[in-house]
């Protein structure tokens, strides 16, 4: 007989299983439609609220953010070339930090004043809402071929100011639970130690894992785990820095220390690891950051109910909301850009960069669990509580929605799309004969290998030939009627030409023909021309190269 407790564990278990196979099944559709894969998940989790006995899952904060946050955002700074976004630094960090701040009080004070919140539940739902949530958006980026730089400075906003706005997001409960005053110094200075140490913990550890576990072991399985346990260890002693120390409330920024630790990892570690592994780390991470999204925009649809939001006034403070969230995202991502552009002439963010960025401002997982957070805090009443909750569920609701499914449209209305039908065209040829050489060279191994009869092995490598020589003609014939193109293969080929030779340097060091010092240095020497080639083809986009 199965205990109450085995039950819902079972039940808990159950639920995950549907969820892992309605996630599938909407991959599935959306890859036959022009339809954001997030996007899709919010509204299919929508329709679980018809059938709210279908799901068991608790759907907590601490759950969002203690269990799926920390993987995703290591994986998005796992792939984040910190050399591009050392460039970008400047753009990046006066949305994330200067953007931010402005943001949560120009959002509180409108929503002060007009829905009547009090000062500080005010100012929790300014911070709540800063955060930006571009998923959706990036993985449209890689599908339209946007310019990496435009993907580098909307990623990188997102993964700063969602640290950015936890801490004022605390200070302002901590504020209301204290019944104090939320003053500038205070703030300041809490904003600079949290954030600080949170960088600090993830510098630490994400250095002992790529300096020393991941050059010293060589196991795809150990590197794989550790890695893991780096993104979630990080996350929680930054956390519970306080507790283990025996410091009471005292805690540094979880997600600053993911974020800094995953750089580490991947711009460091992934250095000390073999290709293997690599192959390794990069597959088991692309199929966690699935399985997280799904959850996550399941999640959101399942906890949004549309029947909570259909009265008079939820609708007019949702609407009050959202035109509070346009109106100062339109006035942080223009007016810091265009200041940007006066510090930094020689690298100006073109204005159609501020039209995206603008627009692509989602809001998602982390605004979502901060707004339910509030509901367990005793910060404020049942009835202010609710008012933040259904706004924030109006907003994210808007963004993923109507900006979400829109976003592409003006990705291609600016000429912001780089995969042109000329390109793909490119691509396509070249793929034909990469991938038509590789079944020659099989062939004529089997041939001499005896395994295939030598008349046998030539017929079918003369046909390879004639498919060669007609997708190298066509290519040949396409560059004539596209030169452009010429530069950005030539670009790419050079980047894979350098990525080749760290390799092998890593191999040299691996079997102990050259010293590590040595390695070192040349890797770095690469590491600078890659550098530049990262600059030249940023240059080349910004002219029209593409």
């Amino acid at each position: 007989m199965v205990d109450a407790e085995t039950a819902t564990i079972l039940q808990q278990e159950l639920s995950a299983v549907i969820l892992l196979a309605v996630a599938a099944g909407v991959a599935i559709l959306v890859g036959r439609m022009r339809v954001p894969f997030t996007v899709a998940l919010v509204v299919v989790g929508l329709g679980f609220a018809f059938f709210p006995d279908f799901i068991a899952l608790d759907i907590s904060s601490e759950l969002i953010l203690g269990l799926l946050v920390p993987p995703l955002l290591f994986e998005a700074v796992f792939h984040l070339p910190w050399p591009r976004l050392r460039m970008e630094m400047l753009p990046v960090m006066l949305l994330a930090l200067v953007g931010t701040l402005a943001g949560t009080f120009m959002v509180g004070y409108i929503v002060n004043v007009w829905v009547g919140l009090p000062w500080l539940a005010a100012l929790a739902f300014g911070a709540l809402i800063s955060a930006t949530d571009p998923v959706a958006v990036i993985a449209l980026f890689k599908s339209l071929g946007v310019s990496k730089r435009l993907g580098i400075l909307v990623e990188g906003e997102s993964l700063f100011n969602d640290a950015v706005a936890v801490v004022l997001f605390n200070l302002a409960l901590a504020a209301a639970l204290g019944g104090d005053s939320l003053s500038w110094s205070h703030g300041i200075k809490a904003f600079v130690i949290i954030g600080g140490g949170g960088l600090a913990v993830g510098v630490v550890l994400g250095y002992v894992v790529s300096a020393l576990i991941l050059r010293a072991v060589d196991n795809p399985l150990v590197e794989t785990t550790t890695t893991l346990a780096l993104a979630y260890g990080s996350y929680v002693i930054a956390e519970s820095f306080g507790s283990i120390f025996g410091i009471e409330h005292f805690h540094f920024s979880g997600i600053l220390a993911v974020v800094a630790a995953g750089l580490m990892v991947g711009n460091l570690g992934l250095g000390n690891t073999s290709p293997s592994t690599r192959l390794t780390l990069e597959n088991f991470w692309e199929l966690l950051a699935f399985l997280v999204n799904s959850f996550i925009f399941l999640f959101i649809g399942i906890k949004i109910h549309l029947t909570d939001l259909n009265s008079e006034n939820v609708l007019k403070n949702i609407g009050i909301a959202i035109g509070a969230v346009l109106f100062v995202r339109i006035v942080v991502v223009y007016g810091l850009n265009m200041f940007h552009n006066v510090l930094q002439p020689a690298r100006k963010i073109p204005l159609a960069y501020s039209h995206v960025s603008f627009w692509g401002g989602l809001r998602g997982a982390i605004s979502l669990a901060l707004a339910l957070t509030i509901a367990g805090s005793g910060a404020f009443s049942d009835e202010v509580g609710d008012t933040v909750r259904f706004m924030t569920f109006g907003v994210v609701l808007f963004t993923l929605l109507v900006q979400g499914t829109t976003i592409g449209a003006l990705i291609n209305k600016l000429g912001l799309a780089g995969k042109s039908a000329s390109e793909q065209d490119q691509q396509r040829h070249q793929a034909q004969i990469y991938a038509h050489q590789a079944g020659r060279r099989q062939l004529e191994k089997l041939g001499h290998e005896g395994v295939l009869f030598r008349e046998m092995a030539i017929a079918m490598t003369d046909t390879y030939d004639l498919d060669i020589a007609e997708n190298s003609n066509h290519l040949g014939s396409h560059f004539e009627a596209h030169p452009e193109l010429e530069v950005s293969m030539l670009i790419s080929a050079r980047r894979d030409a350098l990525l080749a030779e760290q390799s092998a340097l890593l191999d040299l060091s691996r079997r102990g023909l050259t010293s590590a010092d040595i390695a070192h240095e040349l890797n770095v020497e690469i590491d600078h021309r890659l550098a530049a080639l990262d600059l030249l083809e940023e240059r080349w986009e910004e002219v029209g190269g593409n």
